[in-house]
């Protein structure tokens, strides 16, 4: 369990939420490291007071976040933003740290185009075929190379600039309580994360062929394996969703496919994609089955040729929709986040640059909206009940809400520089929570204030999916540790929420 001090330092855990015994103490503090007490001994009945004494660290660097380093760094904007997609597999201190060249740097950049997403460094996953992710994004592989040595701090010894910090939480950011659950395996990969109607936990794992249930009440997590569709292709899964009757729904990346998971049975119904449509580098990495009980029909996409397709739950038929051009340009849309609003109306997220697609489940009819600026990269998102899509613009630091019903966008930009959102979702009280993989950071946004609030995290954590369980009072926030094995439930303490409702 976790707590955070307020502005005089002072803190407090539930007494009911604590047993009897011995308890470590560990703080996150940029710049500061615990001097002690590091255990406290929990008595039934009675209060403990431990008071904390904190020494400035002599490791700063091993504190900074991902988007610590990136405010810390030499260089520009441009520069930084190419190191937009280099902390899905590491962290940024991994590369600010390596002995590395220019010359080594292009070298690197080949080598990770061909490990598949859902890798790490200890367990990476080579691609079938060779090469396919464009790690340089269109600059010059050797402009690139040189910038990263010159501000690297074992290669270049002369090279030394001062580490920046994020501010640390204030006001209500310090009114949170935030439990952590340990996965049994040390190498999964808790992508997404739901709750379920019964108020079990799901996660889907980045790179292995599993989904796990936990329960929150005991900590006691089932893990059920997904059959191997493709043998020797890399493994992991990244959506994870529900249907009306509560079925779990995965996709199975280049595993070439999607699956359900009946809660009841507890049995997996698999959906390859025909083979006459597969290739090496097939990637099934959304599904969205939330409203399929409106005609029967799950959506999911394929990253490599970018087509849309849909399946038939009761026939198991896949029908290829093919792929959909921007009006007025040569230009096939690139979807990676794929929600459906109430009547399973698909909306293509974009993530390579700042359009939103519209399928019409009935007719077909395909229409494009577009965010005020180029490079926002619509990531992922969620409609609220008022059928308006929340989304990511992982590229412009913002929070993006399109209304089909007047077609327009309307944006927020974050306070917090370089948090590069991934995924945002409305909750029931009309605020929209947002995940960074770069800050270890959930933030919550009030649009009709357009406030914002910002929660730190206990520890490192590449957050990726976010969830908000509607059903509790105050809502709850869960999020995986995609790097951590373990996730998160967020919530407001008693004092915050009576406030923020009276």
């Amino acid at each position: 369990m976790n707590v955070v001090s307020d502005a005089k330092g002072r803190f407090g855990f539930p007494g009911e939420k604590l047993e009897p015994g011995r308890y470590a103490l560990k703080v996150r503090a940029a710049g500061y490291d615990l001097d002690g007490p590091k255990t406290v001994d929990v008595v039934a009945g009675k209060a403990v007071t431990a008071n904390l004494k904190l020494k400035p660290t002599e490791n700063l660097s091993a504190q900074l976040s991902d988007a610590e380093w990136l405010l810390s760094i030499p260089g520009t904007d441009q520069q930084k933003n190419f190191l937009l997609g280099c902390n899905g597999c590491h962290t940024i201190e991994r590369i600010v740290k390596a002995n590395k060249s220019a010359e080594e740097w292009v070298q690197v950049f080949r080598r990770m185009s061909m490990y598949a997403p859902g890798s790490t460094p200890l367990r990476p996953q080579m691609t079938v075929g060779g090469s396919q992710r464009d790690r340089t994004r269109g600059v010059d592989p050797m402009e690139i190379g040189a910038w990263l040595a010159s501000v690297n701090t074992s290669y270049n010894s002369k090279q030394s600039f001062p580490l920046k910090t994020l501010p640390r939480p204030q006001g209500k950011a310090t009114r949170t309580i935030v439990t952590e659950y340990d996965l049994p395996r040390k190498l999964a990969m808790p992508h997404d994360v739901l709750v379920d109607a019964e108020g079990a936990t799901w996660y889907s794992d980045f790179g292995e062929q599993f989904i796990g249930k936990l329960d929150p009440k005991t900590g006691k997590v089932t893990e059920y394996p997904i059959p191997v569709l493709k043998k020797d292709f890399p493994l992991g899964t990244l959506d994870l969703q529900l249907d009306k009757e509560q079925n779990v729904w995965v996709s199975l990346m280049y595993q070439g496919g999607i699956a359900k998971f009946d809660r009841k049975t507890e049995k997996f119904q698999t959906y390859p994609v025909p083979k006459e449509w597969q290739g090496n580098h097939t990637q099934q990495s959304m599904v969205s089955p939330s409203n399929s009980h409106v005609d029967g029909k799950v959506w999911t996409n394929n990253q490599d040729t970018h087509s849309i397709y849909r399946l038939d739950v009761a026939t198991g038929q896949y029908e290829n929709l093919g792929e959909f051009k921007i009006p007025g340009t040569e230009r096939t849309i690139n979807a990676y986040g794929i929600p459906s609003d109430s009547q399973n109306n698909l909306y293509l997220l974009e993530f390579g640059a700042n359009n939103i697609g519209r399928i019409d489940a009935k007719t077909k009819e395909f229409k494009v909206y577009s965010t005020t600026a180029q490079g926002t990269r619509p990531r992922r998102g969620r409609f609220d009940a008022q059928d308006r899509l929340w989304f990511a613009e992982y590229g412009a630091n913002g929070v993006g809400m399109l209304d089909p019903k007047t077609e327009k966008i309307q944006e927020w930009r974050l306070p917090i520089p370089w948090s590069a959102p991934y995924h945002v979702v409305p909750d029931k009280n009309g605020e929209v929570w947002i995940g960074s993989m770069w800050t270890d950071r959930v933030t919550r946004l009030d649009p009709k204030t357009s406030q914002f609030t910002d929660y730190l995290l206990p520890r490192e954590t590449n957050i990726r999916r976010v969830f908000v369980d509607n059903t509790t009072s105050p809502v709850t926030f869960w999020v995986g540790s995609n790097h951590g094995a373990s996730y998160w439930r967020w919530r407001m303490n008693a004092h915050e929420f009576a406030a923020r409702h009276a």
